[in-house]
């Protein structure tokens, strides 16, 4: 679907919805757990969805009361045909869960997640006693384990994602496993992986992010848990109260490990009126100057930096471009195509995203099938010259259906062209 977005001042408050990545993680731990459990807070996403047909298909039976989920019986799998969707946490998160049994399953994706490599994961799990093949390298991934516990040496330079997975399915072996791990990227989202785990009571120890010592036959056990809000869609939200507005967003933890909570940090230095308290967050337009950061840990911060970046005076440096190949899209040129759409000036020199502070002009820009790159393009709509229409918006629906209501819950005007 296309929108058009006009320019727009926001102002309002909104509930923060689950963040999708704490909530896939909350769904493994549940579908791990041996006893009744209910997830609270919980959002609707496609990643979501495809997490909670995963674990159904594997016979877990699932009831929705509102905005929670409960975990009940575990059942016979009905199929080993099993699809993920477009989740790249989900398949690499649910892939060691598959391996805990001796059964054979065929892991498939969707879209976009089935033109990215995943052979780290098949030599993983191949080194840890397990049968893995992929397509040379991409989905579908064939899972048999079980897994063999012990030491296992691996670079996790391409992301945390694969070890948040190991983290999760290790403790259900039968013996002690050591993970040797170095290259570690995105250290927020193995913060964020321990706490869960420790609120399931799960045990591990580790060093310096690149050694995790897990006993093995643990037992997942919590009644009943809260997944609390995204930062990565908030981030949006309030860069364009940055720019254009003001906001306050409830249900988001002032102490979470979220790597993309740095987002206020950066808010703060551009110049923007910051009010954080232990659940919510005010933020108010006000003259932005330049910035640099380093989103090497926080890649998914981005597209929003990007479009801070556009509505600050002078030039502005983000950090680790080299991250942002293998998502949705090659964000780094989605966002430098979108950029040239709008009239606006980047460029990238060696990792470094280099943008000057410019007004967009308007026009048309494709989301790329991207969720972020739609957000971002919207973001960058509402202080545009004219209005802004974007293509495949509907990709939002991914970690955020409800984006483009709640710009409109705040001001914003837009409406589908067709």
């Amino acid at each position: 679907m296309k929108i058009e977005i006009k320019p727009s001042k926001i102002q309002g408050q909104l509930h923060a919805p689950a963040s999708k990545s704490m909530l896939q993680r909350a769904i493994a731990a549940a579908f791990l757990s041996e006893a009744v459990t209910t997830l609270n807070g919980f959002t609707s996403s496609a990643d979501a969805e495809a997490a909670l047909r995963l674990v159904q298909d594997l016979g877990q039976t699932v009831q929705r009361k509102g905005n929670s989920l409960v975990f009940s019986s575990k059942n016979r799998p009905k199929t080993n045909q099993l699809n993920i969707g477009e989740s790249g946490l989900g398949i690499r998160l649910f892939s060691p869960i598959l391996a805990l049994t001796d059964q054979q399953f065929s892991l498939d994706a969707l879209g976009t997640l089935r033109k990215r490599p995943l052979i780290l994961i098949e030599n993983v799990l191949k080194s840890l006693g397990a049968k893995c093949e992929t397509d040379n390298g991409f989905a579908p991934i064939r899972i048999k384990g079980p897994l063999k516990t012990g030491m296992l040496a691996f670079n996790s330079s391409e992301g945390s994602q694969l070890l948040s997975g190991l983290l999760m399915a290790l403790p259900k072996a039968k013996f002690s496993s050591e993970l040797l791990v170095s290259n570690l990227k995105s250290k927020p989202y193995i913060d964020m992986t321990l706490r869960l785990l420790t609120d399931f009571g799960i045990n591990i120890i580790q060093k310096e992010y690149n050694q995790f010592v897990i006993p093995g036959n643990q037992t997942y056990f919590n009644s009943e848990y809260a997944v609390e809000g995204d930062w990565s869609g908030a981030a949006f939200l309030l860069v364009a109260a940055a720019i254009n507005g003001s906001v306050r967003i409830e249900n988001l933890r002032a102490d979470s490990f979220q790597g993309d909570k740095q987002i206020v940090d950066v808010l703060k230095k551009v110049g923007a009126t910051v009010n954080q308290s232990d659940n919510s967050l005010f933020v108010q337009k006000n003259q932005l100057k330049a910035f640099e950061f380093d989103a090497t840990e926080s890649p998914d911060l981005f597209p929003p930096l990007a479009a801070l970046a556009v509505a600050c005076k002078g030039i502005s440096r983000i950090k680790g471009v080299h991250r942002l190949k293998h998502k949705e899209s090659n964000r780094a040129e989605a966002i430098q195509q979108i950029f040239d759409k709008l009239g606006l000036h980047m460029e990238i020199v060696e990792d470094e995203m280099v943008i000057h502070g410019k007004q967009p002009r308007g026009g048309w820009v494709s989301s790329f099938q991207d969720h972020r790159m739609a957000m971002m393009a919207a973001i960058l709509g509402l202080s545009a010259k004219n209005s802004v229409e974007i293509s495949e918006s509907e990709s939002v629906e991914k970690s955020y259906p409800h984006f483009f209501d709640d710009l409109q819950k705040l001001g914003a005007k837009w409406h589908y062209l067709d």
